[in-house]
């Protein structure tokens, strides 16, 4: 019996990195593959990049930009995804609010040296403990300066121009696992509530204490909540 293929999806500003708990955890039971969506400014674009390096049939899970993505690979070839998950991520499109706040994000990157997300800002990423963790803060202050000024640029206009993912949910009917964050600035929990109660017997988890990186800020709950969900 061949060994199934579960591709991770990281958010915007974040790489491998953000997986490498859940790439360990999980090595026994599935093939990981972590995408890479810092080369494409659309989610569209990112999608078919995804599926066209993936087998004929696979497990996905994207967190926040990735669920995004994630999203718009069940829309193309909702046949293919044995498996999905959905952490920290919403199925709405941008307010306009939040589009404006992203094109002057973008307008600011240009100024200067681009060093992805500063210390400042990480408690807005991370619940306030997690934030105050030196390992932790340094795993996603360097992992956000990696991914760097162009593919940020990309990734904020790939997050405005993204379509309405709401009139997909009803029609999902693989396995499917909903995480948030308790102290979710950026995707508060309500949005995780409004996907996993539109997905036909989807499982919701709310963890707690959690910011928006669920993957790294509670590892051991995500690897038990991934490695159940895979078993479906």
């Amino acid at each position: 019996m061949s060994t199934p293929t579960l591709i991770l999806l990281p958010g915007q500003l974040c790489d491998s990195a953000l997986w490498t708990a859940q790439a360990a955890a999980l090595a026994d039971i599935a093939e990981i593959r972590v995408a890479d969506l810092t080369l494409d400014d659309t989610i569209e674009a990112m999608a078919e990049r995804v599926l066209a390096g993936a087998p004929p049939s696979f497990a996905i899970c994207g967190l926040s930009l990735g669920g995004y993505v994630a999203f718009e690979v069940v829309r193309r070839a909702a046949h293919r995804v044995t498996h999905l998950g959905l952490m920290n991520t919403s199925a709405r499109p941008d307010t306009v609010d939040r589009s404006a706040e992203r094109e002057r994000s973008v307008r600011a990157a240009r100024v200067g040296t681009f060093k992805g997300v500063t210390a400042h800002f990480l408690p807005s990423i991370l619940h306030p403990a997690h934030a105050a963790d030196p390992r932790m803060a340094e795993l996603v202050l360097a992992m956000t300066e990696r991914v760097g000024r162009v593919a940020f640029e990309k990734q904020q206009n790939a997050a405005i121009m993204r379509p309405d993912c709401r009139p997909l949910l009803a029609s999902i009917r693989c396995p499917t696992l909903v995480v948030g964050g308790a102290q979710d600035q950026v995707t508060p929990p309500g949005l995780q509530s409004e996907i996993a109660i539109d997905i036909p017997d989807a499982r919701l988890d709310i963890l707690d204490p959690c910011g928006h990186l669920a993957p790294i800020e509670q590892p051991e709950t995500v690897n038990r909540l991934m490695r159940a969900w895979l078993a479906l």
